[in-house]
């Protein structure tokens, strides 16, 4: 053979091998993840191939499967109440994905997940249909109701948590939004429905007890009167404080003023909060200082991204403070920033004694024989502030039910602590105050239940914006609903 004849052939061996070396490291090197890939369709199809296990609340399903027509994918999601149950269970659609627990939990509810290998067997042999596995929530049928009724027509959230456990009991954010009308993947109909949302100012595709933080306002100092407590600033809740009027903030001439003419002047801790004297727990959290404040936040859960196990925004407590941003963050001014799902875990570990339970909303994962494949077990994160000052927040808390602001949140024979907020926001607080409600209620097994609520706006006036006017009635019927549940 002639030289150029040779090296053509060389080269051609060479192609030959890497089209040989390409197609194996294809097969055997990328083969999974090319068969898991998003964008490969036979994925999809393998999804919708099949009815969709179901998320379950109270033993039944809140969610569903229809038959489709006029497309490769054999079956869709449908949802009961789609609007309600959004912030639990996100979406699953043919067109756009998945979120929150569709997505988190997908093999298991597309019933492709390894844990379920055994199932998919059993029906070859068998001959049955193959169908996905059930996600069962913590969720509390009537507290949801209850929360996404309450909010009605107004911008905001409730997260309610069971203290003793962790369990999540309500998860509302309105507005809200039908999974349902985007489910499928239809140009004439899906498409425009997911543009709508996608486009809507109000953002109700955004879950605000998870992903939202506000300001907490008033109902903060809470958490900065356990610091107190906790680092020995204060021992007597019914002593009168060192807080004069007015009290002017370190480091300014600007005095840290009260709403309204309300006795604050070396008022009791159980007075201050009872009434919601901003000079007092403004002092309080400058003499707890930055570091210990900070410390007491963190141990709440501040500072932190929780998983639920759908994601939370972390809440922030200002990590590099001077005097007078120490006063206003520690009454949730300044740049302290929570969502509700961290408030209600402040006020679950106060109910539970000082201990402090990880939040979750998945009970268990069950097999399409219903089969219990996975059970979550209540952890604890931690005990923010012990059983002793615990048991004094509460006395606190109870005055602020009992003879307080937070009046509205009373239910008859049934022990109610709380703490009404008011946050300002905008520049210059120029506009609408977020009005917020922390409360739990208390009977002879403990707390069944602690609730956050914050209404980011509404069709009331500003003066007439309050945590008790707005929001407290909210968590009194949210509060209600898992109390009867329980009878």
């Amino acid at each position: 053979m002639n030289k150029p004849l040779r090296r053509i052939a060389i080269f051609c061996g060479l192609l030959v091998l890497a089209l040989l070396v390409r197609t194996n490291w294809l097969q055997y090197v990328e083969a999974d993840e090319l068969n898991t890939h998003e964008k490969n369709r036979r994925v999809l199809i393998e999804r919708y191939a099949k009815e969709r296990g179901n998320i379950v609340v109270d033993g039944k399903p809140i969610t569903g499967s229809a038959k489709t027509k006029d497309t490769d994918f054999k079956y869709k999601r449908t949802y009961l109440d789609g609007p309600m149950w959004a912030p639990v269970t996100g979406f699953a659609s043919q067109a756009f994905g998945a979120t929150q627990i569709e997505s988190i939990e997908d093999g298991i509810l597309t019933g492709n997940d390894d844990q379920l290998f055994f199932d998919r067997t059993m029906a070859m042999f068998t001959g049955d249909e193959e169908k996905g596995g059930n996600v069962v929530t913590t969720l509390n049928g009537a507290a949801q109701k209850a929360a996404f009724e309450g909010l009605g027509k107004k911008k905001g959230a409730v997260a309610a948590i069971e203290p003793g456990t962790g369990k999540i009991l309500a998860l509302a954010s309105t507005p809200s939004y039908d999974p349902s009308t985007f489910a499928g993947n239809s140009l004439d109909s899906d498409t425009p429905a997911w543009n709508k949302l996608k486009d809507d100012p109000d953002k109700p595709m955004l879950n605000r007890a998870l992903r939202e933080t506000y300001p907490p306002g008033s109902t903060f100092k809470v958490v900065t009167a356990a610091a107190g407590l906790e680092h020995g600033i204060v021992d007597d809740i019914d002593a009168k404080t060192d807080s004069p009027l007015p009290w002017i903030m370190p480091g300014t001439k600007t005095p840290l003023v009260n709403e309204g003419n309300i006795p604050c002047e070396n008022a009791t801790l159980r007075n201050a909060l009872r009434v919601s004297c901003n000079s007092v727990f403004g002092k309080l959290g400058y003499n707890v200082g930055a570091d210990k404040m900070l410390e007491t936040a963190k141990k709440f859960g501040f500072n932190e991204e929780q998983f639920v196990p759908v994601r939370a925004n972390a809440s922030v407590f200002p990590e590099e403070l001077n005097d007078s941003q120490t006063a206003l963050s520690s009454i949730g001014q300044f740049d302290t920033r929570t969502t509700p799902l961290q408030m209600a875990m402040v006020v679950s570990a106060i109910a539970n004694d000082g201990k402090l339970m990880k939040p979750y909303m998945i009970d268990q994962l069950e097999a399409p024989n219903l089969d219990v494949i996975k059970k979550t077990e209540p952890e604890e994160m931690g005990q923010p502030v012990s059983q002793e000052h615990a048991q004094m927040l509460q006395e606190m808390m109870e005055t602020v039910v009992d003879e307080g602001t937070g009046a509205r949140a009373q239910i008859p024979n049934v022990t109610i602590g709380g703490k009404t907020g008011t946050a300002q926001h905008g520049e210059n607080n120029s506009k609408n105050p977020y009005a917020w409600f922390i409360s739990y209620a208390k009977g002879e097994n403990g707390s069944p239940v602690a609730v956050a609520v914050v209404v980011e706006d509404s069709d009331a006036t500003r003066d007439d914006i309050s945590g008790g006017g707005l929001a407290a009635p909210i968590a009194k019927d949210v509060m209600k609903a898992v109390i009867d549940s329980k009878k």
